[in-house]
């Protein structure tokens, strides 16, 4: 890997994890059930993939900036998984099999909602 491509990476990188910590920070939603930040981050990064897979991009640098750069760092499976973890240990087996239900179908959900909504315009 070239010094170009990894500059691509490192600016993608910066702003996925930026907007990650701005949204950990500054947003909760309650809709009846406690939605934790880091899973509407995995729901946002969802949804962008889906776009980005629909747009079918063919560059390489565009790959490497939203794809591996952007939502690499943006998006918090290493977080879902701890978060599952500690619910595991916890022994709260009901609230750890919802979680994860609820971040795989809805983060689903979102990917074909973005990839939709770029095949239908």
């Amino acid at each position: 890997m070239d010094f170009s491509s990894i500059s691509i990476i490192l600016i993608g990188s910066t702003f996925g994890l930026i907007l990650r910590i701005f949204i950990q920070n500054n947003f909760k939603i309650n809709i009846g059930c406690d939605i934790q930040n880091t899973s509407i981050v995995n729901f946002i990064s969802s949804f962008l993939l889906g776009i980005l897979v629909a747009l079918n991009f063919i560059n390489n640098n565009i790959l490497l900036l939203f794809y591996t750069g952007f939502l690499g760092c943006f998006s918090t499976f290493s977080s879902f998984i701890f978060q599952l973890f500690i619910l595991f240990k916890k022994r709260q087996f009901v609230k750890l099999f919802f979680h994860y239900i609820e971040v795989i179908v809805i983060s689903f959900l979102f990917f074909y909602l973005g990839y939709f909504l770029i095949q239908f315009f």
